[in-house]
């Protein structure tokens, strides 16, 4: 419920940006390269989340994970509210657009130590043998927030343009306020995993977990960073095909294809804790890689479909493609990634591996407006692109361990030298997480 909120604010930028934000912050003499920059600044959240993962994920090492899951949902909740309160482009000028970046970065920041920190403690609280179907639901809360940023955006977009562009765009940023509220009641509570009460009873806790990170973990690091890139799936579906959809190349509706979004997160739902639950059974790797290579083929099939204009097709292709072959990957990467690392650096390195992937996943929506033109007409090339994407995905997760099998206890252990400690314990002693 905490993912869903907080996604709900991360993701009403995206909609807002494609449909809303080039003719309410930018100038409109230019309305071809306003849409460009628009969509350019949904990526400057991605850009800063690497540096909210250095900072959250030391902080979720060190302190815990809870209490890196409350600071990330007051952050969101505050920085999406003072979207909705920004003076426009017609009012201040050039300062408006600075404001809204600004903001964005520090949506970025929340989202950097969000997913890191649910995705760890639902981990380290999930019964052995079914941690990825229990890890799925943080990104079930993802897609849940998609689609009620979705949903409330529906009614939004149909308004009027004069009330649409003065006021009505403001009405999801300012339902933020009740967002973290509503938020915080559900997370103030909860209580931190067995796991890291374990290690910090031990004396376990690392000092520097960034340090034993690069020291140890490196290329789990790496093959999470090239893992990530899937997430080049999401944000060209969510962010650029909706803009493509619109334009004059598409013709097609907004409020239909912001329904097409809603229907296949909807499918999602229920997709990603059954190929979680698969997981489960056969394997984290064939699962993620059907969803990477699937993904790869469907991205053709889904933009071809825009391009003929045909809603019943788009919503078809959307569906299948998003909503069920799209969830396998995106399903199973809480489980997948988080096995990779000890409970001392888990949500180090899940933060920064997955963070430093979305970042260039964020921006893969301002490249693809360049691929494909003025005319949004070079839709081929896009595809191609986010194809070679999934591509670099499955082929780091092909390359790596399977570790659905193993024991919570034995994540992330290799033959290494110890890492260095709050509390003198001798080196070669098994941590608490290995007992």
């Amino acid at each position: 419920m905490g993912s869903a909120l907080e996604y709900y604010d991360f993701f009403i930028y995206g909609s807002a940006a494609a449909l809303v934000f080039p003719k309410v912050f930018f100038s409109p003499d230019d309305p071809a390269t306003a849409t460009l920059i628009s969509l350019a600044t949904f990526g400057v959240a991605y850009a800063a989340r690497p540096v909210g993962a250095l900072f959250l994920g030391h902080f979720g090492d060190r302190l815990g994970r809870r209490k890196i899951m409350v600071l990330t949902l007051i952050l969101m909740g505050l920085s999406t509210f003072l979207i909705g309160a920004l003076p426009t482009y017609a009012q201040i000028g050039t300062t408006a657009p600075v404001l809204l970046v600004l903001m964005r970065i520090l949506q970025g920041l929340s989202a950097a130590g969000e997913q890191a920190s649910a995705n760890s403690m639902t981990l380290e609280h999930a019964p052995e043998h079914r941690r990825g179907y229990y890890a799925s639901f943080t990104l079930n809360g993802t897609q849940a927030g998609q689609i009620l940023a979705t949903l409330v955006f529906i009614p939004v977009a149909a308004l009027p343009d004069d009330q649409l562009y003065t006021w009505g765009w403001r009405i999801p940023f300012l339902l933020s306020a009740a967002v973290a509220v509503a938020g915080y009641v559900i997370r103030r509570k909860l209580e931190e995993t067995p796991v890291f009460q374990r290690v910090a009873a031990d004396n376990e806790v690392a000092k520097l977990p960034l340090v034993e990170l690069v020291r140890n973990h490196w290329a789990d690091v790496l093959r999470v960073v090239a893992a990530a890139l899937i997430a080049t799936v999401s944000t060209i579906f969510t962010v650029w095909a909706l803009s493509f959809a619109t334009s004059d190349a598409g013709g097609l509706e907004d409020s239909s294809m912001l329904w097409v979004g809603v229907l296949a997160n909807a499918v999602a739902l229920v997709a990603i804790p059954l190929w979680a639950k698969l997981s489960d059974r056969v394997g984290r790797k064939p699962v993620f890689l059907t969803g990477a290579l699937g993904s790869g083929v469907m991205i053709f099939v889904y933009l071809w479909a825009i391009s003929t204009g045909s809603l019943p097709l788009v919503l078809l292709t959307g569906i299948v493609f998003f909503g069920v072959v799209y969830s396998a990957a995106n399903g199973i990467w809480p489980s997948l990634y988080g096995e990779m690392f000890t409970a001392q650096v888990r949500l180090s390195g899940m933060a920064v591996g997955t963070q430093l992937g979305f970042a260039i996943a964020g921006f893969a929506v301002g490249f693809a407006e360049q691929i494909a033109g003025p005319g949004g007409d070079g839709w081929i090339g896009v595809a191609a692109f986010t194809a070679a994407f999934c591509g670099i995905s499955a082929l780091a997760v092909a390359t790596g361990r399977e570790t659905h099998h193993v024991p919570t206890a034995a994540l992330g252990l290799k033959q290494r030298p110890a890492p260095e400690h709050d509390a003198g314990r001798p080196a070669g002693r098994p941590s608490g997480a290995a007992r």
